[in-house]
């Protein structure tokens, strides 16, 4: 799970959200995240891994389906 380091990073210094709290089964809405971080989270991803994402993907609702999302996504890069 590459980038579950990220999103820990991402909303500790956006939110104040304590890493040991961003875990597979937690909510993004319930830590805090909007649509607008949500977006602000995807673009940073983007950045940091050189993927682009596709603009019609469906928004994850958890720390989880966003590691797999993203962790995926960066698999594939790879190849």
């Amino acid at each position: 799970m590459e980038s579950i380091g990220l999103i820990r990073d991402f909303l500790k210094d956006r939110l104040g959200v304590e890493p040991e709290n961003v875990v597979p089964d937690a909510a993004l809405a319930a830590l805090g995240v909007d649509s607008l971080m949500m977006l602000e989270l995807m673009f940073e991803f983007e950045d940091r891994y050189s993927v682009k994402l596709s603009r019609d993907l469906k928004s994850p609702r958890t720390v989880g389906e966003m590691v797999s999302l993203m962790d995926g996504l960066i698999a594939q890069s790879k190849r």
